[in-house]
């Protein structure tokens, strides 16, 4: 296995201990977990591009892991309130439309890429989970800053929000000849 798969396996091991400094209330160490498992995300791509070590296995486990660790970070908000539900349902409802065009397109031997606004939205969703975990490590301790804090993660989430259902009407847009080739059949 090469270095950039190691990093996404890395990225996916790490999402149980987020999950339990989470539980527990270690809302640092939960953040500094999804910072650490946030930037193999970043490095595992350079590196598998520039040294052409790019593969089947990083190819489909790199964009699972980082589907794992923010929709983990999402679940876990939802269930204290933090974020409302209504939101990850937006998100996962994009999700399982590209998901389902990616396998139509897959079944007739067509790789659609990820487009930019994809990668946008997740690096989006990667700055808002760590604000809103700051956020909750602030929480009633630190009086004008809590606000600025609450402002940019809510900004950020948002964003990442607008970001996911344009990300998802381009892709249907783009490849909106898979349905018609598939409706021809």
């Amino acid at each position: 296995m090469n270095l950039p798969n190691k990093l996404t396996v890395c990225r996916m091991i790490a999402v149980p201990f987020f999950i339990a400094a989470y539980l527990t209330g270690y809302f640092i160490i939960a953040l500094i977990i999804f910072i650490a498992a946030s930037f193999t995300d970043m490095l595992d791509g350079k590196i598998a591009r520039k040294y052409n070590l790019v593969s089947n296995f990083g190819k489909i486990m790199d964009p699972l892991a980082d589907k794992i660790l923010v929709y983990s970070a999402f679940c876990l908000m939802i269930g204290d309130g933090t974020i409302p539900a209504w939101m990850l349902i937006v998100i996962l409802a994009r999700e399982f439309v590209v998901s389902g065009v990616r396998t139509v397109a897959a079944s007739d031997g067509i790789v659609i890429a990820a487009a930019m606004s994809g990668k946008a939205k997740t690096v989006l969703q990667m700055i808002a989970v760590p604000l809103l975990l700051f956020m909750l490590a602030l929480k009633g301790n630190a009086g004008g800053a809590e606000q600025i804090i609450y402002y940019l993660a809510y900004g950020f989430l948002w964003a990442s929000l607008i970001m996911t259902v344009y990300s998802g009407i381009e892709y249907i847009v783009k490849n909106s000849n898979v349905f018609k080739e598939e409706s021809k059949s």
